[in-house]
């Protein structure tokens, strides 16, 4: 493989999602579907070019997923390392709230504003600097092969606006499914997004 490849993995469903709760920070597992989704990741991976990295954010949903990514590699094994920055935008006092009962005025600012910061939470700009700095390390560390992180809708929206080089606020135009898969080459100077939310499960 002459590229070097990153590919963003969303994690599987979890109640929180099934019953279209807002999920930042609040740490639920997966739920059945979620655990059948992650399961199928790893030979769909392995398509893609051979894992030598698997990265996870720190929350549970992230970390089971990736867990069964790597117990699925077949005579590659490689270690799950947990970065922190790859956690999901955190939603202050709107965690766990449903998405409806959010206020439509609220949504207006949120998709207009990247500075717009929930209550007690953070702002798209804020995390958009996490992430990008995430992707400098990983440029500078000369990584080879196929790199693999397990994240979440927000974050992995941010590593797109990356990619293409565009502001944090498209995320609000893209629409990632859980347990999907975008890889992007990785290059620090001219990275390309080469795939967007593919997935390989049937149930949602």
């Amino acid at each position: 493989m002459s590229e070097v490849l990153l590919t963003l993995v969303r994690h599987g469903r979890t109640v929180a999602n099934a019953t279209n709760l807002l999920q930042g920070h609040v740490d639920h597992a997966l739920d059945e579907v979620g655990l059948e989704q992650a399961a199928g990741l790893a030979a769909a991976l392995a398509r893609v070019a051979p894992v030598t990295r698997l990265i996870a954010s720190p929350l549970l949903r992230a970390r089971q997923t990736a867990d069964a990514i790597a117990s699925g590699l077949e005579n590659s094994p490689v270690d799950v390392e947990v970065d922190p920055r790859w956690i999901e935008l955190d939603y202050g006092d709107y965690d766990g709230m449903p998405i409806v009962d959010v206020p439509p005025a609220t949504w207006g600012q949120w998709r207009s504003d990247i500075h717009f910061r929930p209550p007690n939470g953070e702002s798209m700009a804020e995390l958009d600097v996490r992430i990008r700095t995430a992707l400098v390390d990983l440029c500078r560390q000369n990584e080879q092969g196929h790199v693999v992180v397990v994240s979440h809708v927000s974050p992995i929206k941010a590593a797109v606006a990356w990619a293409l080089g565009v502001d944090i606020g498209v995320s609000w135009r893209t629409a990632l499914d859980r347990a999907s898969m975008s890889t992007v080459r990785l290059d620090a100077e001219r990275p390309a997004l080469k795939t967007f939310n593919v997935t390989v499960h049937s149930r949602d």
